[in-house]
């Protein structure tokens, strides 16, 4: 049998899309991992600070996790449900009630969509447009709400857009918060434009909304922004939709990313770590006024994944039942600006973005931070990019990796920019 035939590393590009994209900047086979490390084919290991894009914020592996979902199918547990009734659904919403939503004073209906945040998105403008029977959904500039063609509508990113290959329409886009500088206010903007009988911007329906821009830069709004953008929605008859699916979860350092903000949203989407362990798991929190659909009008065949209400149930359980996890996730945040500020400092015009445990540094370059991010991968951390110009260095490492680890890997960092920043002046000197 050919040599080619048999090496695993050459099927990738013998066979995958050329659609694929983190294994081109990572091309390592990984073959297992556990809490914020994974460890290739060659038992290399590497510090992993991208957790499955905010998939993971519970680590690899979560061991009470693990043994509670191989419990669940060593017992012939429902694998695949559609939506039908089952023990492991009525587990996690239960759990879901009594330790997110009844703590919180949020009385929404759970609705479960396709398994990823991009159904939930989908699902959710839909909600929107059907309630007020108005079609415009108002987005901001850098948003990115996934690549199925609704959602990508609301997507600000021009190379994602352009992949979509026709006209998308159905949303206005408007400036973020921040988006022409801290001295121009562009919540006041919209709500300008809106009252303008010729402002040009028709009647929303929905107004959405990520509170941190994850893939758009780690953009914070502020909590008067969101406020504000609270208010205008009410005022014009708009509904709320915040995207939670990569700032939720604890992401920022509380379950949901707007929970200080004061404001409480007509619709949340949720996916990503939803699950807990990494299993597909999305889902759409609606206020009841607002939980229109009929029976299927929106569905999917893998809306209730039975092995991820497992595991999720655990996550919450486990984590979400009290404030002990909260308090050491503010302490972790508090390390990781310490740890960026320093980076901030070593690179020309760097800035800080994001907030809790989402957050990295503006170098001001896409080619810098790759570079950055290349030269870390090769000395043991995962660490990517974000932004319209992939210029930001992002840390999304688990929200459990363990304050020792943590500092092992901006050790890697900084050594990583230290090099890659020298580079100019070796070459000149040379």
């Amino acid at each position: 049998m050919p040599k080619d035939v048999t090496d695993t590393r050459t099927v990738f590009d013998r066979r995958e899309s050329a659609a694929r994209s983190y294994c081109r900047s990572m091309p390592a086979v990984f073959a297992t991992a556990r809490g914020s490390e994974l460890t290739d084919t060659d038992g290399r290991r590497w510090i992993d600070f991208l957790a499955g894009c905010s998939s993971l914020n519970y680590g690899h592996n979560d061991p009470d996790m693990k043994a509670a979902l191989i419990a669940h199918i060593a017992g012939d547990g429902i694998a695949h449900g559609l939506d039908l009734h089952t023990d492991a659904k009525a587990a996690f919403l239960t759990a879901f009630e009594d330790h997110i939503l009844k703590p919180r004073g949020m009385d929404h209906r759970v609705m479960f969509t396709g398994p990823t945040g991009a159904n939930a998105v989908e699902a959710a403008m839909k909600i929107a447009r059907k309630v007020t029977g108005r079609t415009n959904i108002i987005a901001f500039t850098n948003g990115f709400h996934g690549v199925t063609t609704g959602a990508l509508a609301a997507t600000g990113n021009s190379y994602h857009r352009g992949g979509a290959g026709m006209a998308l329409n159905g949303v206005t886009r408007m400036p973020y918060d921040g988006y022409f500088g801290q001295d121009t206010d562009t919540a006041a903007q919209l709500e300008q434009m809106l009252a303008d009988n010729s402002g040009g911007v028709d009647a929303p329906a929905a107004i959405l909304l990520e509170t941190v821009q994850g893939e758009g830069g780690l953009n914070a709004a502020s909590p008067e922004w969101i406020q504000r953008i609270a208010r205008i929605a009410k005022q014009h008859g708009a509904l709320l939709i915040i995207d939670d699916i990569q700032a939720g979860c604890g992401r920022c350092g509380t379950f949901f990313s707007f929970e200080e903000m004061g404001v409480t949203p007509d619709i949340v989407t949720m996916a990503k770590s939803l699950s807990g362990f990494g299993l597909p798991m999305a889902m759409v929190l609606i206020r009841p006024e607002h939980d229109v659909f009929g029976p299927a009008e929106h569905n999917g065949t893998f809306r209730g994944n039975t092995h991820a209400f497992v595991t999720a149930k655990v996550a919450i359980d486990k984590f979400w039942a009290d404030g002990d996890f909260q308090q050491e996730l503010a302490d972790k945040a508090a390390l990781i600006h310490d740890a960026l500020s320093d980076l901030a400092a070593m690179v020309p015009a760097g800035t800080l973005k994001g907030r809790g445990l989402m957050q990295g540094v503006d170098v001001g370059c896409g080619s810098l931070a790759a570079g950055i991010c290349a030269r870390a991968y090769e000395k043991g951390l995962i660490i990517e990019t974000s932004g319209n110009e992939d210029q930001v260095v992002k840390v999304l490492a688990p929200l459990t990796t363990p304050v020792e680890t943590f500092r092992k890997g901006f050790d890697i960092l900084m050594e990583a920019a230290r090099e890659i920043i020298e580079q100019p002046a070796k070459i000149a000197a040379e």
